[in-house]
């Protein structure tokens, strides 16, 4: 409804501030064209005060990575009671943690790869599982701290054990799955399209290749077989509600077609706060479905809750 108040909270202080302030500046725009007062806040540490003090109608959440998307803000707002966009603090902080959300996807019979959970501290100069396989962080977004050891590398990249490193120290070594990088977002319970993502000049989905202009070439709807299209939809739908997501969510997967054509699909993880410019993963999903940005926005700000 139109006339009521929404704050969008961006910025933030994660290593994602600037995705943050790209999502928060665009929805703000978005929204206000849609006839809403909107009010935009740089997310700082005394949020929770200047929230009490403009008392919004709705939140909308646009910030991405820990504090914003790992069930904290959710917790302030639900103390607040301001209504807001997005996953609440269970959904959110079990997402964030790609561990526990691989067990919960698992437990609801999604595909995922084998993986093992250890202190970065611990990596020595054996292979802590056959290459190929895949470094991540446990608790960041945007491929942060993202590192593939390929099958002919002899020892463990020497980052990851580096005092450079910015990442946390538990890390997931999960099994590398070649093949294509598949993604699908859920609004409400209803699967939106499947994108390929085609990384340009990047070995794989970076953060360049998300956020700097040509760094990927996303195809909707993918132009794989039609089974495939609708399973990939369907397990994005399962993975969003075992988690307990609301509003919208996206699921990420890999495909290995280089056999028949039927080959091994694994889901990787899923992402409570996917980036909302015009041009980001769902917002494109949902102009596929017939949506417009601001129309897609609207929706979300008038499915806003509290005891998300």
């Amino acid at each position: 409804m139109s006339g009521r108040h929404v704050a969008v909270l961006m910025g933030g202080f994660s290593s994602e501030r600037p995705v943050s302030l790209s999502s928060g500046a665009a929805c703000a725009d978005a929204l206000e064209a849609e006839g809403y007062r909107v009010t935009r806040v740089d997310v700082g540490r005394d949020v929770a005060a200047v929230l009490a003090d403009l008392r919004p109608d709705v939140v909308f959440n646009a910030l991405h990575g820990p504090f914003g998307e790992d069930g904290t803000i959710q917790g302030i707002l639900e103390y607040l009671e301001i209504p807001y966009t997005h996953s609440g603090v269970l959904a959110s902080a079990l997402a964030m943690d790609k561990a526990q959300a691989k067990h919960v996807a698992k437990a609801a019979g999604i595909p995922v790869a084998d993986a093992l959970i250890m202190d970065r501290r611990e990596f020595s100069n054996v292979h802590p599982m056959k290459p190929p396989y895949v470094v991540k962080p446990v608790r960041e977004g945007s491929s942060f701290g993202v590192v593939i050891v390929k099958e002919d590398q002899s020892h463990p990249p020497q980052v990851i054990t580096s005092s450079e490193w910015r990442y946390g120290d538990r890390v997931m070594v999960e099994r590398y799955v070649a093949g294509r990088e598949l993604t699908c977002g859920v609004m409400g319970d209803v699967a939106l399209g499947v994108t390929e993502i085609i990384p340009q000049g990047h070995a794989f989905y970076d953060y360049d290749s998300k956020y700097v202009k040509g760094g990927s070439r996303h195809v909707i709807p993918a132009q794989i077989s039609p089974n495939i299209y609708q399973k990939i939809q369907s397990l994005a739908v399962k993975a969003h509600q075992a988690i307990g997501c609301r509003g919208v969510s996206r699921s990420d997967f890999r495909f290995d077609d280089r056999g028949d054509g039927e080959g091994e699909l694994i889901w990787l993880e899923i992402n409570t706060q996917p980036g909302m410019t015009p041009t980001s993963l769902v917002p494109e999903m949902a102009q596929h479905a017939g949506l417009q940005f601001g129309e897609f926005l609207r929706w979300m700000v008038e499915d806003a809750s509290c005891l998300r």
